[in-house]
């Protein structure tokens, strides 16, 4: 069966904007979404991206400008800068690698609910009741945010190495065999590669 490995970061305000779009098009395809958090920091300085804090002037004031763009075409609210950005992605990638090997709940509602609290709430996804607040939502045991710390710990490395090999460089980035798109804006073409309208 083909899967979606969809590569992704609660800290990224482009993650946000995917929204829950990539586990429609899975859902619309028939086919598994694995989700896999990275350390997007991580995986700039593997792959020769530059975080934030280091990029020209230029380059950051062209990211506002986008991010005010597609908040508006997405009808999607994000604060441009939020009280909590940056701060520790960590702790919320273990919970959503915790809820996601546990099951019964609904990811895609997980990884939102932990964007919006970031980039809507100005909440900060690196505090425990943030966390357990987003797994409860979505459908979770909370006390995933504190039995689940092992294996996130475990797994989120790991997920950075298949990145790399993987020709993983920004997030969010969904792989479907060797077929690469990296951006919420190549939604469409992920889905036109599974065989769905969307």
């Amino acid at each position: 069966m083909t899967q979606i490995d969809y590569y992704l970061s609660p800290i990224s305000p482009w993650t946000h904007m995917a929204g829950t779009r990539p586990a429609e098009i899975a859902r619309a395809a028939g086919v598994a979404i694995r989700y896999k958090p990275v350390d997007p920091t991580a995986l700039f300085q593997r792959t020769g991206g530059k975080v934030l804090a280091d990029r020209h002037e230029t380059r950051k004031a062209y990211r506002l400008q986008e991010l005010a763009r597609w908040s508006e075409r997405l009808k999607l609210p994000l604060k441009l800068q939020p009280a909590f950005y940056p701060t520790n992605p960590a702790p919320a990638a273990y919970a959503i690698i915790a809820a996601q090997e546990a099951g019964g709940g609904d990811m895609a509602q997980l990884v939102t609910g932990l964007t919006r609290a970031c980039w809507e709430e100005d909440r900060n996804i690196a505090e425990d009741d943030v966390i357990r607040d987003c797994l409860a939502a979505a459908g979770y045991a909370t006390d995933l945010a504190f039995s689940g710390m092992l294996q996130g710990a475990e797994i989120y490395p790991r997920n950075l190495e298949e990145a790399v090999a993987a020709g993983v460089f920004g997030v969010p980035f969904f792989k479907v065999g060797e077929a690469s798109f990296w951006g919420q804006d190549r939604l469409d073409f992920l889905a036109e590669h599974v065989g769905v309208t969307f």
